[in-house]
């Protein structure tokens, strides 16, 4: 089987919210579309070992942040490679509680969405949860990030929680791989939002740059 075929189908990339009472938690998916439009209900896959899982399967409420094209790296290492279980990912963002109670992203966002739950189906390690979409507003006109854009243009990887992770293969160029989440520094590309230049050569880089992605120290990343 060629791995490389599930690479062809689209996705988005969104930060999936949800509470439960005072505690609120929210996490990167690319698993997110729309499956009816009378009434409107969307489709959120979620990975049952992570904390909003648990938080939308007690709830039955979620939200849904659609991602901005230029969205830092650094926003989705926080909401993707962080655990709510040991820090509020909402601390130093920008967010609103919809009408659902559910803490709603707005940094870097271009629509955001709420539904309650309607139904789910167990699918193994995810759970797709079905939610009648209650409340949408929508805030400006930009160009959504992609899964393709954030993984070829960015070079941004996925969790091994993440419905579409799968293992890289060897790369014989020279770059550069996080040991701690797997981002590879690409010198051709840099790392424009940490302030490194495209052409900059890792051990050009200054010691105090971390990943993008997680926040790993340069010295865990090993050649590739």
């Amino acid at each position: 089987m060629d791995m490389k075929a599930f690479h062809k189908i689209g996705y988005g990339l969104y930060v999936v919210s949800a509470r439960d009472g005072d505690r609120r938690n929210g996490q990167i998916a690319n698993a997110v579309f729309q499956v009816t439009s009378e009434p409107p209900k969307i489709a959120v896959a979620l990975n049952k070992e992570n904390l909003t899982h648990e938080m939308v399967q007690k709830s039955g409420v979620l939200g849904v942040s659609v991602l901005a094209q230029d969205t830092p790296l650094s926003l989705i290492g926080k909401f993707g490679f962080k655990s709510g279980r040991e820090l509020d990912k909402f601390e130093g963002v920008k967010y609103k509680e919809g009408k659902l109670g559910v803490p709603l992203v707005l940094d870097n966002a271009l629509a955001l969405l709420e539904g309650r739950v309607t139904g789910t189906l167990d699918v193994g390690s995810h759970t797709i949860f079905v939610a009648g979409v209650e409340d949408a507003v929508f805030l400006r006109e930009a160009e959504p990030m992609t899964y393709a854009y954030y993984h070829l243009v960015k070079g941004g990887k996925e969790p091994k929680t993440a419905p579409v992770y799968h293992k890289d293969e060897q790369i014989d160029l020279p770059r550069y791989q996080c040991e701690v989440c797997g981002y590879i520094y690409d010198p051709e590309k840099g790392d424009p939002d940490g302030g490194i230049s495209p052409g900059t050569p890792f051990e050009e880089i200054p010691d105090t740059w971390v990943c993008p992605i997680c926040g790993a120290s340069k010295a865990q990343f090993r050649r590739i």
